[in-house]
């Protein structure tokens, strides 16, 4: 079955937003790199998605013109097979992105990235229901604490914890960095 690692967000763009933090990047870091330089080493393809929107003013860091919509400091450096650039939540949504899939063979995703619960999870809901088998590499996926409506604090913690138990055995296996590069030495790739 041919695969594709999906880096999506990985971007510095969430370093200048306010709820940034680098309390839970190390271990995201070193599970997302080493996600790539297995799939690298493998020869799975890796795909680049970066996250464009809103004003196109060098104010706005999700905007090209702010010079934040590049790869986030400390990600492995790596030739991506394609870059797509997206202005939703799902990365198969008006990027192209779906196209390459399919052109190239895919039938199995691997998603890792920036955020959890946004981006990684709709672009694995929406693969999963366009027909392809997800991998959702959770330890390789990243964010932030959110406020909730309440005011009360929902924990990147909480907020991981919740997105895998929405997304196990309906959406995609959930997986470990090293569990989903083992699939790949099994004859998932």
């Amino acid at each position: 079955m041919k695969s594709c690692l999906i880096v999506i967000d990985a971007q510095e763009s969430f370093r200048h937003r306010p709820y940034f933090t680098e309390r839970d990047l190390p271990a995201w870091l070193a599970a997302q790199n080493a996600l790539i330089a297995g799939c690298v080493a493998r020869g799975i393809p890796v795909l680049r998605v970066l996250h464009t929107d809103g004003p196109k003013t060098a104010g706005n860091p999700f905007a090209l013109e702010s010079g934040h919509v590049a790869p986030l400091a400390g990600l492995l450096d790596f030739t991506p097979a394609a870059t797509f650039l997206k202005s939703r939540h799902s990365a198969l949504v008006g990027t192209g992105l779906d196209v390459w899939l399919t052109q190239h063979g895919v039938q199995r995703l691997i998603v890792s990235g920036i955020r959890t619960e946004q981006c990684c999870e709709t672009t694995t809901r929406h693969a999963s229901d366009l027909g392809w088998r997800v991998d959702f590499v959770a330890d390789a996926t990243l964010t932030w604490d959110m406020q909730q409506p309440d005011g009360s604090l929902f924990s990147a913690a909480d907020i991981k914890a919740r997105t895998v138990a929405v997304l196990s055995e309906r959406f995609a296996t959930i997986c470990t960095a090293g569990q989903a590069l083992a699939r790949m030495d099994g004859g998932l790739a």
